[in-house]
Order: structure tokens, then sequence, then C-alpha cells
């Protein structure tokens, strides 16, 4: 593991970092993420996990936590089916103990989205749970294997059926939003946000080689965390460079830089734009996902400013992530 000093005096060169404990799942060395919460200030904290062992921790530190993302799929049987059998219920259970400790934070329903997956079904289902969660996010399980589209019977049939249930949950998010009540839908908010106020991306959403990296136990820092075996993501060492010798370092590239929807999108991904592992056409048949949702937000976008001139909504309201959590928006 990473000396804790050493880690220390890498992260002090920021005035305001935030620091995310991710995995694996980080839960597993509730010894560690307290040491490292006691010895580094953060202006916040947060972390990815499915939470089953997170009570280790102690309530105090995860009342400290301004954002906990929680790895679950949706509905009961879509989740199992990925994750096991009684997963679940587990999560679920923690989720509760969470909000029941006092944990008044952002409490993300962080979802893999894959063959199983009806987004519509999941994301209402997570939304539906007592407002338990504050935030539901997804990614969708493409581009991260070879041969391509292994675990899809019918990958075209499945976007297609991806994208309506994308558009049914715009419709509701603005049916809500009318009554005046902002669903967390996490890439919509993120999205509207930059369409409402004029905000254009000229890096990737998530920050990876930005203003966000991953910092591994034997002292690398990547890029991004997904992919510490990579050598393009490997960006430096804590040891012998600071934040701004390693920025842009890893950059997304073609096809994202030369794409009509990069101002908004960002670059969907910075891992698969460099593997490319579906090739070509894959990866254009995934950003049709981007493109959908996009081109739907665009033809809601009017209403939401007439919600927002109205006073039934504000701008505030759609503003998502308010700092950097790892929420990628860009599912």
């Amino acid at each position: 593991e990473v000396d804790i000093k050493r880690l220390k005096r890498f992260i002090s060169r920021d005035p305001e970092p935030i620091i995310c404990f991710y995995g694996g799942d980080p839960s597993m060395r509730p010894d560690l993420i307290r040491r490292i919460m006691d010895s580094i200030y953060a202006k916040h904290y947060v972390i990815q996990t499915n939470g089953i062992m997170l009570h280790r921790l102690g309530e105090d530190y995860i009342r400290r936590f301004d954002t906990i993302l929680l790895s679950i799929d949706g509905r009961r049987e879509v989740n199992d089916y990925y994750r096991g059998l009684g997963v679940y219920d587990k999560v679920i259970d923690r989720a509760r103990y969470i909000r029941s400790i006092g944990y008044r934070g952002d409490l993300v329903a962080r979802m893999a989205v894959s063959s199983r997956s009806d987004i519509y079904k999941e994301v209402t289902h997570l939304l539906q749970l007592d407002g338990l969660f504050s935030h539901v996010h997804w990614q969708l399980d493409v581009l991260w294997d070879y041969p391509p589209m292994q675990r899809y019977r019918d990958f075209n049939g499945w976007v297609e059926r991806y994208n309506n249930g994308v558009s049914r949950l715009i419709h509701l998010w603005i049916r809500e939003m009318e009554d005046g009540h902002v669903l967390g839908i996490a890439p919509f908010k993120g999205l509207m946000w930059s369409m409402l106020t004029g905000e254009r991306r000229r890096y990737l959403r998530c920050g990876s080689g930005i203003d966000a990296y991953a910092i591994a136990t034997d002292g690398r820092i990547l890029a991004c965390p997904i992919a510490p075996e990579f050598r393009f993501n490997v960006v430096g060492y804590i040891d012998r460079d600071d934040i701004e010798s390693i920025r842009d370092r890893a950059l997304i590239g073609e096809p994202c830089l030369s794409c009509s929807y990069y101002d908004l999108c960002g670059g969907r991904c910075l891992f698969t734009n460099k593997t490319m592992f579906w090739g070509l056409e894959g990866f254009r048949k995934v950003c049709e996902t981007v493109f959908h949702l996009i081109d739907e937000l665009r033809r809601v976008e009017s209403r939401v400013r007439e919600l927002v001139s109205e006073g039934i909504i504000s701008l505030e309201d759609i503003k998502y992530p308010p700092y950097t959590n790892s929420v990628e928006i860009i599912p």
C-alpha cells in the first residue's frame, strides 16, 4: 500500500483536494480509509462501494462523506443476475442503514447497464425507493472487451430499446419537473445544465487526466482508475510529480475531437477512446446512444427554460455534480 506520508505530501499541493476511495471495494480496508481521512485534508470525501461492509468504517466516518456511490443495477432480479443472489437486498439494507444514521449527503445509485437491463424500469425502480437515493447514474457495459458485444445477442436491437427507454425517462423527468420536482437523474441534469448555461466541454466530464487522477497503491498516478495496466494511462508518480506537471499527459483523441457533439459530450470515455476494443464501427454504435440522449434533451430544453423562468424550478436544481464526485454524466 502507498505510504500515507508520501500521499499526503502529494495531495497537500492541491489547496482544495477531493479524495475519492475507489476499488475493488475500498470498504475492505476501513482501517486505511480512517487513517487517510484523519491524516489528509480534503474539501470533499467520496467513496464508491457496494456498501455491504461500509458499516465497519464507523458512523462518524460515514457521515463525513459528501458523496457515497452504491453499486446497484436496478431491480432485484436484474441486479442479482449480474452480481449474485441476495446482493440486491444487502445493498438496499446498507443504503437504509446509511440514511438511518443521519447521513444527509449525496447517496448515488451507481448502475452498470448491460444486456438484461431495461433502463426505464431500472432507473424508475431506484427513484421510487422512498427517496432513498439522491441521484441515479449509470454506465453502459460496452467497449471493455474483445470479441465485441459478447454479452449481447443482438446489440443493435438492445441499443434501440435502450434509446427508447431513455426517451421515456426524459418525458417522465419533464412531467415531474412541471410539478416542481427535479428527479435526480444524473446524466440529464449534467447535460441540461450545460445547455441552459451555454457551458461548452473541452475535456472529459469525469475529469480523467485533467483534474481527476487515480493514485495506485505503488505510487503511480493514473489518468483513469479502471486501466492501471495500460501505459497510456500512467501519467506520473507521487514522489516526483505534481498536479501541474501531469496535467494533459493523457487526453481524449479522435474521433471524439472532430465530433459535432463534442462540445456537450466532452468525450465519452478516455479508456475506450484509446483502446478501441470494438473497432471504430462498434465505437460509433455506442456513440449513437450519446447522440440520442443529447438530441432528446435538446428537444425539451425550451420547456426546462420556461419552468426556470416561471419559478417552478430553479437553475440550481439542475446543476450536477456540484463538485467532481466521480459521476461521469455521459453513460
